[in-house]
């Protein structure tokens, strides 16, 4: 089966994203494809480069972009949501130099998460 994965919730301070994480790597255990994962209210915190958690914390953004190299999976980020947050690339940063999108996560309108909806079997929201 097709899904896509919408996340709302933070990168740290509760379990929703972490969970979303562990949902899509049995998903890919099942041999199920994910053609999309979303990123949207504080769930856009998830692809700011500038978290760092303690060395015997879960490293939830490094496993995002494993997730990502290793399977090609989209990793989206509303840009209105990113932005009210912070999250910024190099073309929306006031310079081009002090972006903190991390590297495998894209900003995207709601158009690119609405096609993806509508090719998918199953959408969930954690």
């Amino acid at each position: 089966m097709r899904y896509v994965l919408a996340v709302k919730q933070p990168v740290y301070g509760a379990q929703g994203a972490f969970l979303a994480y562990q949902f899509a790597q049995a998903l890919l255990d099942k041999g199920h494809q994910i053609d999309q994962i979303f990123f949207f209210q504080a769930g856009v915190t998830n692809g700011n480069a500038f978290v760092h958690p303690a060395n015997d914390e879960f490293n939830l953004l490094s496993a995002w972009q494993t997730l990502q190299r290793e399977h090609g999976i989209p990793l989206h980020l509303c840009i209105a949501a990113a932005q009210r947050r912070g999250v910024v690339d190099g073309a929306t940063a006031r310079s081009a130099q002090q972006h903190n999108l991390a590297e495998g996560f894209v900003l995207a309108g709601l158009g690119e998460f609405t096609q993806a909806v509508l090719q998918a079997d199953r959408v969930i929201t954690l």
